[in-house]
């Protein structure tokens, strides 16, 4: 249910202002009530319908809807003085740049002031700027009525309907236009991911970094014993190594020590690159790896398989980006 606030519209500097605002509110609700009505009565059936059963009312109104000019323009007359009032006192008062802006910028009251057909239904206009007027100056809360909620609702789920299917077009003619071989790969490349290529070197760096360190390191010594198990398993069924055993005397003890030495080499060797890319010295490495991704801008590039990686690369971001705008957010609303 809509509340007044009369704390707020006490202390506001706009009272009277206001007040007019609540009149004005009350009359267009009965002026577009009267004119809903005498649009109803304007039926021959509804006529014959009152006056069998309410005869006394039809009589009674009878006249006013013969006249329902006349009564309209008494309405009209006065929400011409209240926009004139208005219009007045925002040239007093400097609101616009010019004098002659206010007319243009609230035609609504100007032209539902018209007394003809369809043109009075823009008296709602009105009421509409009314009451977002005096929810502005928090006079009222229509947010907390259910037929904003309701109305808000599906204005949001259209205009995000609207703009996904936008938004989902404009980036397809993009992914189309990278595939083409338009500037916009070169711009992409020599503006946005070049200037910013230590930025992305210490990014990746700092995802490796911490990839390893969680991942290699708490496992550290199962991955040790794997590597260790495999490469004992390789040498054995390696010949050349095998033939060793058939030396005289030194031949079992030199395969054991070759195997065990291996095995050692390579599980230190594997150890030692884990460790190098869980600590800060590997972005020097990282950093070599995004030079030779990104090159310099007007270098030649004569790589066609490096341009179609960052092609893939940029192409499937989008597509990321595509998937996301297709998520309904209005949908997880619905009870």
């Amino acid at each position: 249910m809509l509340k007044i606030n009369r704390e707020n519209l006490k202390s506001s500097h706009q009272l009277t202002w206001l007040i007019i605002d609540f009149l004005m509110l009350g009359l267009l609700i009965i002026n577009l009530a009267f004119i809903i009505w005498d649009s109803i009565y304007n039926f021959i059936a509804i006529q014959n319908v009152l006056k069998e059963y309410l005869p006394a009312i039809q009589a009674l109104y009878h006249p006013i809807h013969e006249n329902f000019i006349f009564y309209d323009v008494m309405f009209v007359g006065v929400f011409l003085a209240e926009f004139f009032l208005r219009w007045g006192y925002s040239v007093k008062a400097k609101v616009y740049d010019r004098w002659y802006f206010y007319p243009f910028i609230h035609w609504y009251d100007l032209v539902g002031c018209i007394p003809v057909g369809s043109l009075r239904f823009l008296r709602v206009l009105r009421v509409i700027s009314i009451v977002y007027r005096l929810h502005q100056y928090k006079i009222i809360d229509v947010s907390s009525t259910g037929i904003y909620r309701f109305v808000n609702f599906y204005y949001e789920a259209f205009m995000e309907e609207l703009s996904d299917r936008i938004v989902a077009k404009v980036l397809s003619g993009v992914q189309h236009e990278i595939k083409l071989g338009s500037p916009l790969f070169e711009k992409i490349q020599n503006d946005i991911l070049y200037p910013r290529r230590e930025m992305l070197s210490g990014w990746i760096s700092h995802r490796v970094a911490q990839a390893a360190q969680e991942g290699y390191i708490p496992n550290r010594g199962a991955l040790r014993s794997y590597l260790e198990n495999r490469v004992d398993r390789a040498l054995e069924q390696n010949v050349e190594l095998s033939r060793l055993k058939y030396l005289p005397v030194v031949g079992s003890t030199i395969k054991e020590t070759l195997e065990d030495a291996v095995g050692d080499i390579v599980a230190n060797v594997i150890q030692q690159i884990l460790e190098d890319l869980a600590s800060s010295s590997n972005h020097g490495f990282i950093e070599d790896i995004v030079n030779a991704f990104i090159h310099k801008p007007g270098e030649s590039d004569n790589s066609e398989v490096r341009n179609e990686a960052l092609i893939a690369l940029i192409i499937e971001i989008i597509d990321a980006i595509k998937g996301q705008v297709r998520v309904k957010r209005w949908r997880e609303q619905l009870p």
